[in-house]
């Protein structure tokens, strides 16, 4: 990607990154065995690659676990590699891009962080399972200075999709593509409530999403004063209401559609 788009300065990860260094790494992510290997990540820890451009990234549920544990508040991994932590926001040129890690389960979502290594089978996936305590405090981020008329947030990165945000797309094709889905959107368990909360709450001109597997795009308009939202094929566009871009990204493999996202920043914060 930054081969063909050499004017790229920055790079967000929605997760499943996996900054595996060695084979004690390796165990702690959740995975099917046959999928466990090393790749090119301990090159960037040991100096021997640079990543070309500043990469931000949040966990997902397939993650060397040990290693995001321990930088909770965030941190880099690498030279240029920099991990948003659970929940977290940097500001890059002026750009305000906050983020959470994770994917939502309803049994663990009020405990605290209890995992630690060597995990068991049971707490290498409750470790990446989103706590209250996050969602809490990206809930209670401050608005940007008086009289500025921006987002409080410019972009956020989830791994979880926002639960309904299929409303605001084409759900149609969705549905073509993931004919399974249907269950879970008609049920309401297709993604997290509590982002969708933080989505309302904080109204980011942008979210980008993973972990489906599949790419899908929608447009939530907020109504001012409010943090109620309106689906884009019930509500009269106003131009004094805020919107948020939804982004879900595809896997990333040879043939997939994976497309370069400008956006517009500011030298000021």
């Amino acid at each position: 990607i930054i081969q063909r788009n050499p004017n790229v300065e920055l790079l967000l990860v929605c997760g499943d990154f996996q900054c595996v260094v060695d084979e004690e790494d390796l165990s702690c992510v959740a995975m099917p065995q046959k999928y466990r290997k090393l790749t090119t990540f301990h090159e960037y820890v040991s100096g021997i690659k640079v990543a070309p451009v500043m990469t931000v990234f949040i966990g997902g549920n397939h993650e060397a676990s040990n290693i995001l544990q321990s930088l909770y508040y965030g941190g880099f991994v690498a030279p240029n590699i920099y991990f948003l932590g659970f929940a977290g926001v940097v500001n890059y040129k002026g750009l305000r891009i906050g983020g959470v890690s994770g994917i939502f389960h309803g049994s663990h979502y009020r405990h605290g962080h209890h995992e630690k290594p060597p995990y068991s089978e049971s707490t290498m996936r409750s470790v990446y399972h989103l706590r209250e305590l996050e969602v809490f405090r990206l809930a209670h981020l401050m608005t940007r200075r008086r009289g500025e008329n921006r987002p409080i947030v410019d972009a956020f990165l989830s791994h979880d999709w926002p639960a309904g945000i299929w409303q605001y797309g084409d759900s149609g094709r969705l549905l073509k593509q993931k004919p399974y889905f249907r269950e879970d959107m008609d049920s309401g368990k297709l993604g997290s409530p509590p982002l969708m909360q933080l989505l309302t709450m904080l109204k980011p001109s942008y979210w980008f999403a993973a972990h489906l597997h599949v790419r899908f795009e929608a447009e939530v308009q907020h109504i001012n004063g409010d943090s109620s939202t309106q689906s884009n094929t019930n509500h009269k566009q106003s131009s004094n209401n805020s919107r948020t871009s939804f982004l879900a990204l595809d896997k990333v493999l040879p043939g997939r559609y994976i497309t370069p996202i400008v956006v517009k920043y500011y030298s000021t914060y």
